[in-house]
């Protein structure tokens, strides 16, 4: 069946709470101890879970995140409530102690198909960055049981300029625990985020370059406000794919020297999906996003059903027309597989339909192009 992004999204996001333990010095959310005011009540997250259901099956999947999803009152029932609708359900809980194996085995009884956790550089690096020592070790721990119950297991991994080298290590780390997914989240300054270093465009191509040859170990590799790794990936799978050098070719030889040779193909597709198209984020207290990343409500589920938000508003309509896409987005041959990552356009411009200013390709113009440039001098008119 094929799945109309017009009319429903693949993910819902629910940022179910704020309230974190950890302090990390990248969080979207900026996450603190204690809910914030205004949160949606448990009456008001079943509503939501009812919401999701009138898009129709095959219902969009749920993913439970936060702040950190263990500290919503009544997660088990809100997991419970949404299974028993037949929605699929995933997890993303932050590594503190209120995470430990009871937790996943309940995460397990209850319906829980995934959990993703978050595994960004080395220990010492990703403690400090996360504000709490230990975070590191304990993350390898709780993944490793996770895997071990049969849950589909995904680790996060945030892209900064200070953890590009530590890719391949860090990529053998979670091989070795046996996880399902790695997924890896180019950077966008938004947020405590908003103090780190992104990537330049020639790195986040290498990096695209080393991630398609990681996925040939058998593990599903992906990217989040990156979808130009999409275009990599069909570069690198045709038949004259772009010479490997400098930052990807460190990168892939540390990959090989640490895992020998590919054992599996390229595992590297997804579903052509960016903010706003098959993606849609609630926030803690029911304003919808285009994601997460992307913080401009088109709505609110307290006062407008979430597919009236994803349908018909304005924004999201927009988002959803490539041929809206500016500077060397709109004439670029991969608009329809990438389209760029509307958050870091927005991030970067103060305009959604903006290039991705991450992207290393230059596409070749169209004659006589007349489309708006947002922001970037590349469309010479």
């Amino acid at each position: 069946m094929g799945w109309d992004l017009d009319e429903k999204p693949l993910l819902v996001f629910w940022e179910t709470t704020r309230a974190c333990d950890l302090a990390c010095k990248h969080c979207r959310a900026e996450a603190i101890p204690e809910p914030l005011p205004g949160e949606l009540l448990h009456e008001e997250g079943l509503a939501l879970i009812d919401q999701i259901v009138s898009f129709g099956k095959p219902y969009p999947i749920l993913i439970l995140t936060g702040g950190d999803v263990l500290k919503r009152r009544c997660l088990f029932d809100l997991i419970s409530y949404a299974r028993r609708k037949e929605i699929h359900v995933s997890v993303a809980p932050s590594v503190t102690p209120l995470l430990t194996e009871a937790t996943i085995n309940r995460f397990v009884a209850a319906g829980v198909e995934a959990m993703s956790l978050s595994l960004d550089v080395s220990k010492r690096t990703h403690d400090e960055l996360r504000g709490v020592d230990g975070t590191f070790d304990r993350t390898l721990a709780m993944a490793r049981y996770a895997v071990s119950t049969g849950l589909t297991v995904q680790i996060n991994t945030t892209v900064m300029q200070n953890n590009l080298l530590e890719l391949p290590a860090l990529f053998r780390a979670i091989y070795d625990i046996g996880v399902n997914i790695w997924e890896v989240f180019f950077l966008i300054r938004t947020g405590r985020g908003s103090e780190q270093a992104e990537p330049t465009p020639d790195e986040c191509e290498s990096v695209c370059q080393f991630l398609y040859s990681a996925s040939q170990y058998g593990i599903i590799a992906r990217t989040v406000e990156a979808p130009f790794f999409r275009r990599v990936a069909a570069e690198q799978s045709g038949e004259t794919p772009p010479e490997i050098n400098g930052l990807a070719s460190a990168l892939i030889t540390d990959l090989r020297n640490l895992m020998g040779q590919p054992t599996h193909p390229p595992h590297a597709r997804s579903a052509n999906t960016r903010d706003g198209r098959g993606i849609v984020f609630v926030a803690h207290n029911g304003e919808v996003t285009p994601s997460g990343f992307l913080p401009v409500s088109v709505g609110n589920v307290r006062h407008c059903p979430l597919m009236l938000c994803y349908q018909e508003a304005p924004l999201m309509r927009r988002l959803r027309e490539s041929e809206g896409l500016g500077g060397r987005c709109g004439f670029c041959s991969y608009r329809e597989i990438c389209g760029g990552s509307r958050a870091r356009a927005y991030a970067t411009f103060g305009e959604v339909m903006a290039e991705d200013p991450s992207c290393a390709f230059i596409p070749e113009q169209t004659e006589g192009c007349c489309l708006p440039d947002y922001g970037s001098n590349n469309c010479k008119r």
